[in-house]
């Protein structure tokens, strides 16, 4: 029987492509149905598992929305952990434990200790407690911060002392006799007749007079080597130096000439040659703005001032015989005068230009220095120093000193007053060395007790103090020789029961 349908004939592969392609279909279905299923259930309940009704939350106890009570307890809060605490656990379980931090490592410098004699005993206790033993030449790594040094060696001082380890530091110590605070740090050969020896402001050089030569002499300061040699003129030698307040300008006094050769500190290039108008001109002193020079000359009996502007003498101010040592107070008034020739200690008025004495010892009075409250002089016929109160100008004898005191010097903190001495003079001249040594002491500047004794070579004389306190610097005048001395905390001094001072008399004999 025919049929009028036309059958489709396929192959039988085709077919069968067909059906898997149905069956995947199916499948795909069949996991989004789960998808949502599982979607619903977990917006019907919450994520304690607990089924959420419409007016019924999961805080209100009601499990199935009846208000029913639930057919056994809730485990307690102790027995199960919710799904965040476990994270947290987890995540505090996987956490790798810190690693420790590393230990600060200690900053060292390096400390060089040297003593002449070599073979000191040396105790150095650092800051952070540890103690270092050896002996000179000395050399170790030390924590940063303030250490404690002592160096003891038989027949000589001890020295002891704390010093701040910041940077590599260097000590070189000449040995003196038992007793001695300060440290003798070295002495260098200088012209002929040094008569003036002053550190510069920055206290980096050493300028030395020579009164046997033709000028000045510049050294450094530290290693001593000479930098300059400063010739001023060609009639005579340099006797007193000061430095203006910047630094930059130096002031040499010259007898023979009666001048001032001003110097550019810098180069080393004289710059002026300032004419005093006076006799035999000696000390200077700055007015306190720096706009006047006072010079003291020795045999005319007067004070040059002279205007720096123009280079010009302003005017001359009589006064005592033989004017030497020269002080200017800080408000620019006053100019005090010490009178070599009756010992006497004056003031000049500057407004009026009037001396008056206020004291005499009727000896030779020599040189003065102030710290603004007090002024101390020198007089060499009397062997002492005095102090005068600038308020009220009463003097006072303070100390007795060694033969022939010359120079004087303050520390910085105006507490110890330096004096050089020039000892006993050779009977004929004294061009000559006498039988003593000199010397150069120090006292308390309070209380005029004496502090320590250093012995100089022939005619002590000329001397100055570094400007940060830690040095003096002497000139011995007839061994065309300075040295230097390193100068002890005030501690130091304080607890020393005066240094050397009670034996160095026994000294000072040649």
């Amino acid at each position: 029987m025919s049929d009028d349908r036309t059958a489709e004939v396929r192959p039988q592969g085709q077919a069968a492509g067909g059906r898997s392609a149905r069956v995947a279909v199916l499948v795909v279905v069949a996991l989004l149905a789960v998808g949502v299923g599982a979607w619903l259930l977990a917006a019907a309940f919450g994520d304690d598992g607990e089924q959420v009704t419409a007016g019924a939350t999961a805080d209100d106890g009601d499990a199935d929305g009846t208000g029913a009570e639930p057919d056994a307890d809730p485990p307690a809060a102790d027995d199960a952990a919710s799904p965040a605490e476990e994270s947290e656990a987890t995540e505090e379980a996987t956490e790798p434990e810190p690693e420790p931090e590393p230990e600060p490592v200690a900053v060292t410098h390096r400390v060089d200790l040297a003593t002449d004699p070599a073979g000191a005993a040396v105790t150095v206790t650092t800051a952070d407690g540890e103690v270092l033993r050896g002996e000179t030449p000395f050399r170790e790594e030390v924590t940063t911060g303030a250490a404690e040094v002592e160096v003891v060696a038989d027949g000589f001082q001890t020295i002891t002392d704390t010093f701040e380890v910041d940077e590599d530091v260097r000590f070189t110590w000449e040995l003196g006799p038992p007793g001695l605070l300060h440290r003798k740090v070295g002495a260098f050969e200088v012209g002929s007749q040094p008569k003036q020896v002053a550190y510069t402001p920055d206290g980096t050089q050493l300028w030395v007079t020579l009164l046997g030569a033709r000028g000045v002499e510049v050294y450094d300061a530290e290693s001593f080597e000479r930098l300059a040699e400063i010739t001023l003129g060609t009639q005579g030698g340099a006797v007193e130096l000061i430095f203006g307040s910047d630094g930059d300008t130096a002031y040499a006094s010259q007898m023979e000439s009666a001048s001032v050769f001003e110097i550019d500190t810098g180069s080393f290039e004289v710059l002026r040659q300032l004419p005093t108008g006076g006799t035999w001109s000696k000390v200077m002193a700055l007015a306190p703005d720096g706009s006047s020079l006072y010079v003291a000359n020795w045999v005319s009996n007067d004070v040059s001032e002279i205007d720096l502007a123009s280079g010009e003498v302003r005017r001359r101010l009589p006064t005592v015989s033989t004017p030497r040592g020269l002080y200017a107070t800080e408000d620019g008034e006053r100019l005090y005068v010490a009178g070599y020739g009756n010992g006497d200690l004056a003031r000049i008025d500057l407004a009026s230009g009037a001396t008056e004495v206020l004291f005499s010892t009727g000896r030779a009075m020599r040189h003065l220095v102030g710290d603004g409250d007090r002024l101390y002089a020198s007089d060499m016929g009397t062997n002492g120093v005095y102090v005068l109160d600038l308020a009220t100008e009463e003097v006072a004898e303070l100390a007795a000193t060694d033969i022939n005191p010359n120079t004087i010097d303050l520390s910085p903190d105006g507490q110890v007053l330096y004096v050089s001495n020039r000892g006993a003079n050779n009977p004929e001249t004294y061009y000559l060395p006498g039988p003593e040594w000199g010397s150069v002491l120090a006292f308390d500047t309070a209380t005029g007790t004496p502090l320590d004794a250093m012995i100089g070579g022939n005619q002590t004389t000329g001397l100055d103090v570094a400007p940060d306190g830690r040095s003096v610097a002497f000139s011995d005048f007839l061994d065309n020789r300075v040295q230097v001395y390193e100068i002890p905390s005030p501690a130091v001094l304080e607890a020393g029961d005066g240094g050397r001072y009670g034996a160095h008399r026994a000294d000072l004999a040649k």
